[in-house]
C-alpha cells in the first residue's frame, strides 16, 4: 500500500471515531439524567423510610396472695413521644389539636417544644391507656409516635403497699418492697423486632421478630389478703382513735412460720404517687426498730426455768413494791407482796422480774433471747430489713442486767418480736419467717425443753384473765395467751422522754394448739390512754379474732382462769411499765 493511501486510510478512522464519539454523547448524558433521577428517588425513599430495631417490652409477672388473688398485675398503656423539630414544622391547627387531645394548654405545649427545639427527643405524655393514645396518633401529625409499655396495677391498693412495693415509672423495675427484692425473678426479658419508620417516626410495616419477650414469672405471697384487709382496717383505726404517730402488725401461722398479713400505718395509695411521702413508704413492721419493753419478760422467765435455779412452782418476794439498784429504783403499780411467776406476767411485775434476772447469769438470758431471734435477722429477703441490736458485755452491771430482762437495752423489729413468739406458740420449735407461700413448710428447729415453754404459755394465758393487763386481748370463744408492753421512747436531748410511749400487745391463740401470732405496736398514741393494755390489746383481739375465724380454726373451750397465789395480793389496776 502506497503512502497516499495510508495516510487516506488513518483520516477515515478518525472521522468515524468522531462520528461515533458525537453520536454517543446525547446516549450518555441521557444515561447520566436517568441515574441522577434515579438517586433522587432512592434518597427521598431513604428519607422517607427507615429501618429500625424496637424493643417489645416484657410483660412483669403477677403477685398474688396464697389464695392467688392479684395484688400487683401489668396492664398494656402507652407513652406519646415526639421529635420536637419535627414536630414545630407541625402548622397552628395540628398544634392546637394536639394539646387538646393531650389535655394540655396549647401555649405550654409549645413552651416545652422550644425548650426541646435543638434535640430530636421528648415525652409528651407517660403511660396513657392505649385507646387515649390511638386517638392522638389518628391525628397524623408529624413527629408524634407511641411507644408500647405495661403499667403497674396494685388492686389492694394501700392495704399491702409497702410490703408489695412499687416499680419504677420509666423502666418499670422494682424500687420498693416485693417488687425490689424479686425484680429479677418477675421482670423477664424484652423481645426485639425490625420495623420500617417514615420519616416522621411513624411505623410504616412490621418486618420481624428477631426475639421473642420473655414474660416474667408470677410471685405468690404467704399473706392471705382477707387477713391482710381485716388488720389494715383495725390499725388504721386505732391510730385514728389514738391519734398516733404510725402502728404496725403482722400476723404469722405458727405451723408454717408464713406472714399471713403485714400492715403499717400511715400508708399510701400505690396507683397514685402524686402525694406519697417516704415517711409513707417504709415496711415499719420490718425496718422500724423498738426497745420490746415487757414483752421479753416470758423469755426471761423462760430463761429462769430452763436454767435449773426456779420451777414453776417458785415465787418472788416483792415488797415493798419497788427495788433500788445502785442509783435507779424500780417500781411497781402497787406493792403485791409474794409473787408466782404467773403472777409476776400477769401483772407485768418489774420488782418480781429483776430479782428474777439478778439471780440469772446474764449471758444466758441474752443467749434464750438470741435463740428465739431478738436482734436478728429473719433472713426475709426484704430491701433493707432492719436487723435490730442484741448487746453483749464482758461485764453486766446490776442495771444492765435488769432492764435487759424487762425489754430495755436493746432493739427489735414487730417481725423479729412475732417470730419470738411463734417459738412459744411452736413447743419451742422455731421455723424459719416466710413472706413467700411456703408449700411445705420449712422445717423447725428444737431450741427449748416443750414442757418448760408450755408452762408459760400457760401463764401467759393469765395475762389475759379478768385481772391481768391484758384483759382487753380475750377472743370469744378462744382462749388466747400474750404480753402487753409500754414503751418509754427515747427523747432527742438523752435518755426517756415522760410522755412519749409505745404500746405494744404480742400473743397466740388458741392456747393449747396455737395457730396464730400477732403483734401490734402502736407508736406515740396521745389521747389519754397509752398502756399496752388499753391501746394495743383491742386490736390484737379484733385482729385475730377475725383471722382465727377465716382460717376456721375451731374455738376451744375458754374458763376464766382465777390466778393461784400463795399470800392475799392487792388489788391491780390496768397498767404496766
Amino acid at each position: 500500500m502506497s503512502k497516499t493511501d495510508h495516510l487516506k486510510s488513518d483520516v477515515n478512522w478518525r472521522f468515524f471515531s468522531l462520528v461515533l464519539i458525537v453520536l454517543a454523547l446525547p446516549v450518555i448524558l441521557l444515561i447520566k439524567i436517568a441515574s441522577l433521577q434515579g438517586s433522587d428517588f432512592l434518597r427521598t425513599q431513604g428519607d422517607s423510610r427507615a429501618l429500625r430495631s424496637q424493643i417489645i417490652p416484657a410483660y412483669r409477672g403477677i403477685i398474688s396472695d396464697r389464695n392467688g388473688v392479684p395484688l400487683a398485675v401489668s396492664t398494656p398503656v402507652s407513652t406519646l413521644t415526639a421529635n420536637p423539630q419535627l414536630l414545630l414544622s407541625a402548622n397552628a391547627n395540628q398544634l392546637l389539636l394536639l394539646a387538646k387531645a393531650l389535655g394540655q394548654s396549647p401555649k405550654l405545649l409549645k413552651q416545652k417544644l422550644n425548650a426541646y427545639r435543638k434535640k430530636s427527643f421528648m415525652y409528651l405524655s407517660r403511660q396513657l391507656p392505649v385507646e387515649e393514645a390511638d386517638i392522638v396518633l389518628g391525628l397524623k401529625i408529624p413527629g408524634v409516635n407511641a411507644a408500647q409499655e405495661y403499667k403497674r396495677f396494685y388492686p389492694a391498693g394501700e392495704v399491702a403497699a409497702q410490703l408489695v412495693g412499687i416499680t419504677s415509672k420509666e423502666q418499670d423495675r422494682g424500687q420498693e418492697g416485693v417488687e425490689l427484692a424479686y425484680n429479677a425473678w418477675l421482670s423477664g426479658e424484652s423481645g426485639l423486632r425490625r420495623i420500617l419508620q417514615d420519616k416522621s417516626g411513624h411505623v410504616i410495616e412490621e418486618l420481624g421478630i428477631d426475639r421473642d419477650a420473655r414474660r416474667g414469672k408470677s410471685l405468690s405471697l404467704s399473706i392471705d389478703l382477707r387477713i391482710q384487709y381485716a388488720a389494715y382496717r383495725a390499725l388504721k383505726s386505732a391510730v385514728h382513735e389514738h391519734d398516733a404517730q404510725a402502728g404496725s402488725i403482722v400476723v404469722l401461722d405458727v405451723k408454717s412460720g408464713e406472714v399471713l398479713a403485714m400492715v403499717n400505718q400511715p400508708s399510701f395509695n400505690p396507683n397514685d404517687r402524686s402525694t406519697v411521702s417516704p415517711n409513707a413508704l417504709r415496711n415499719r413492721a420490718m425496718l422500724d426498730l423498738i426497745e420490746p419493753g415487757s414483752t421479753v419478760k416470758p423469755f426471761t422467765i423462760l430463761t429462769a426455768l430452763q436454767s435449773g435455779i426456779f420451777s414453776k412452782e417458785s415465787s418472788i418476794d416483792t415488797s415493798p413494791g419497788y427495788i433500788k439498784i445502785d442509783y435507779k429504783t424500780f417500781t411497781d403499780v402497787n406493792d403485791y407482796g409474794v409473787l408466782n411467776f404467773t403472777e409476776i406476767l400477769s401483772k407485768s411485775s418489774q420488782v418480781g422480774t429483776i430479782k428474777v434476772a439478778l439471780k440469772l447469769d446474764p449471758s444466758f438470758t441474752r443467749g434464750v433471747f438470741e435463740k428465739v431471734g431478738l436482734g436478728q435477722s429473719t433472713g426475709s429477703g426484704f430491701p433493707a430489713e432492719a436487723v435490730g441490736r442484741l448487746p453483749t458485755f464482758h461485764i453486766w452491771d446490776p442495771i444492765s442486767q435488769a432492764t435487759f430482762a424487762f425489754g430495755y437495752g436493746f432493739s427489735v423489729t414487730s417481725l423479729q418480736l412475732a417470730r419470738a413468739y411463734s417459738v412459744l406458740a411452736n413447743d419451742g420449735m422455731r421455723r424459719e419467717i416466710s413472706l413467700i407461700a411456703n408449700d411445705p413448710p420449712s422445717e423447725a428447729e428444737k431450741l427449748f425443753d416443750p414442757d418448760d415453754v408450755r408452762a408459760v404459755r400457760d401463764m401467759l394465758e393469765y395475762v389475759v384473765g379478768h385481772e391481768g393487763t391484758g384483759h382487753k386481748a380475750s377472743i370469744s370463744g378462744y382462749s388466747v395467751a400474750g404480753k402487753t408492753g409500754t414503751l418509754h421512747k427515747t427523747s432527742e436531748s438523752g435518755g426517756y422522754a415522760s410522755n412519749r410511749y409505745t404500746a405494744t400487745f404480742a400473743g397466740m391463740a388458741p392456747v393449747e394448739n396455737p395457730r396464730i401470732v400477732t403483734v401490734v405496736v402502736i407508736d406515740e398514741p396521745s389521747r389519754g390512754e397509752y398502756f399496752g393494755g388499753q391501746v394495743a390489746a383491742p386490736v390484737f383481739a379484733e385482729v385475730t379474732g377475725n383471722a382465727l375465724r377465716l382460717m376456721r380454726v375451731t374455738p376451744d373451750s375458754v374458763s376464766s382462769k382465777p390466778i393461784s397465789s400463795g399470800t392475799k395480793i392487792k388489788h391491780f389496776s390496768v397498767g404496766e411499765s
